[in-house]
């Protein structure tokens, strides 16, 4: 079966450990994961990697992917410059192709009015807040959270946020295996490692 490509967006002061499970496992299973920036610049982690995007963001299409992960980043809150990684969520969830948002990116998903009507998380409900949104009602005190093809966490659930890509995808992991899968790599439980490698 031939996958559409899972587009990671990349864009200076990402945080690069928030998604390295999720395109790990999802490589592994043989989704191709395609870097996508501002531009076709180089650009740098907060972590100081130097990532060259494989396309940029004038060139993605959703019909042309199966996801789109939206790492966090210092420039989520502190300029407009990523707004339009945002405007494109809302492209791809009009498309009825899944978005998964982590850390920041959850700030720039709520100020573009993509939180308003969609349970969701963060790293706190007050800093959802700031951003003026109007979802705080539809804020869930939760480790991860998926509403329909979008998916939210906060920046100390990159595993939580793995498991719930995985259970959208649905072809890295299901049911048993999903759950022992986040056993093992969230909780360091050894007995899921054998449930894992049934």
């Amino acid at each position: 079966m031939s996958r559409k490509p899972v587009h990671l967006a990349v864009y200076d002061t990402f945080a690069d450990w928030e998604t390295g499970h999720t395109t790990a496992w999802l490589a592994r299973v043989g989704h191709e994961i395609r870097t996508v920036g501002p531009s076709a610049a180089p650009v740098t982690s907060i972590g100081g990697l130097c990532v060259q995007p494989a396309l940029s963001l004038a060139e993605l299409r959703p019909e042309d992917s199966s996801l789109l992960i939206l790492p966090g980043a210092d420039l989520w809150d502190t300029s407009d410059d990523l707004a339009p990684f945002a405007r494109t969520a809302r492209t791809f969830l009009d498309a009825g192709v899944p978005v998964a948002a982590i850390c920041g990116a959850t700030a720039g998903l709520a100020r573009e009015g993509l939180l308003d009507e969609r349970a969701h998380t963060s790293g706190a409900a007050m800093y959802l807040a700031a951003s003026g949104y109007r979802g705080g009602e539809r804020y869930v005190e939760a480790d991860a959270v998926t509403d329909g093809d979008l998916i939210t966490a906060g920046p100390t659930e990159p595993v939580a946020f793995a498991r719930e890509v995985f259970g959208r995808l649905g072809d890295v992991f299901e049911g048993e295996k999903l759950d022992a899968w986040y056993r093992l790599f969230h909780d360091s439980d050894p007995a899921a490692y054998e449930t894992l490698n049934s």
